[in-house]
């Protein structure tokens, strides 16, 4: 059996390109934030990325006499700022004592005989593609970098300090929180506060909005509760057929959601212990939807020799074996993603506020 696992293990299927390859054919499912599709796509053939900002303003003309000189125009300054690309690294190492007592033993309706080398390639399987496996894990991790990122900031995954803080590596001063009073239910107080964030996020776009963007609200729960159940609110879906149920579960892993004044109020669900991937009870994050050039998710080349200079794919998988104890097989996942804001300047936060 020992040969018949290790002949296996150096297989083609089981190469670090034929995995690689494999794993973006058959795409896992990615998160509540992934299913927006807020980030273009950016795969770069290095290890950093490089940013050019230009700050452009328009002026006032003022009058002039015919046959004179009219206002200079002054050209936009430009600046160049590169940012490295962060590595996620997972592995699970599957040991020939785990595979000891593995034994053919049949299966369906035929009583087919399922043989070791088919047990093994879907405990492989298992654990690159399951549920608990190495990619959901990798996708887990880029959903806690999407949140982040729709705040302004690169986190570290391993203790949340900041890597990047966009505010600051653009210069950009952060937009005080907007309170909402919203546990004293006043009525026709909600849409002023909603029509300032609007404006707000639409004159800091400078033009990087167009007729298809749509502003999102992520809700902590219990602002979204007390959100949905202001006076303003019921009273605009009273006498609406959708008030019956203003939910769309299509959105994956979010609670409820909704249309009010222009923007989608999302309950978000993140993480079942309701506190690795969350946004705070009391919280609100407003970010754009269908904003070309906003968020970009940068992809960079893996290490290994077949993949350097290269453009960046989604997820590598690497192959390593034991030759020479032959004792174990590891499955190594590798994904080199930077979640970059552009326009730091048009995301707001919000907070419930007594």
């Amino acid at each position: 059996m020992a040969g018949e696992i290790i002949d296996i293990f150096n297989g083609d299927a089981f190469s670090s390109l034929a995995l690689t390859q494999g794993v973006q054919r058959n795409p896992y499912q990615p998160g509540a934030l992934g299913t927006l599709n807020i980030f273009d796509p950016n795969p770069i053939r290095t290890t950093a990325v490089s940013v050019e900002e230009r700050t452009g303003t328009l002026k006032l003309i003022g009058f002039s006499e015919r046959g004179t000189e009219g206002t200079q125009r002054t050209t936009e300054k430009r600046k160049l700022r590169y940012f490295d690309v962060p590595r996620l690294m997972h592995d699970d190492t599957i040991n020939t004592y785990e595979l000891q007592n593995i034994r053919e033993f049949p299966e369906g309706p035929t009583g087919q005989i399922v043989t070791v080398p088919m047990q093994l390639e879907r405990e492989v399987a298992r654990r690159l593609a399951g549920p608990t496996g190495l990619l959901a894990s990798v996708e887990y991790t880029k959903e806690y970098l999407r949140l982040a990122a729709v705040q302004g900031m690169v986190l570290n995954p391993l203790d949340g300090s900041v890597l990047y803080n966009w505010f600051d590596e653009f210069q950009i001063t952060q937009a005080t929180e907007v309170g909402f009073n919203l546990a004293a239910q006043a009525a026709n107080t909600l849409r002023p506060i909603i029509n300032g964030i609007k404006r707000s996020m639409a004159r800091k776009a400078q033009g990087a909005f167009t007729n298809q963007t749509r502003i999102m609200a992520l809700c902590g729960d219990v602002f979204y509760d007390q959100f949905s159940n202001h006076t303003d609110v019921i009273r605009t879906f009273l006498n609406w057929e959708g008030a019956k149920d203003i939910r769309n579960d299509a959105f994956g892993d979010a609670f409820n959601l909704f249309d009010f004044d222009g923007i989608t109020w999302v309950n978000y669900r993140g993480s079942d212990d309701n506190v690795t991937v969350k946004i705070a009870d009391d919280k609100v994050k407003f970010f754009p939807v269908n904003a070309p050039g906003i968020f970009q998710e940068v992809l960079a080349p893996g290490e290994s020799a077949e993949f350097i200079n290269q453009p960046g794919a989604p997820v590598y998988v690497l192959p390593i074996i034991d030759r020479d104890r032959r004792m174990w097989w590891k499955l190594e996942c590798y994904s080199y993603p930077l979640y970059l804001c552009c326009r730091p300047e048009v995301l707001l936060s919000g907070r419930s506020e007594a």
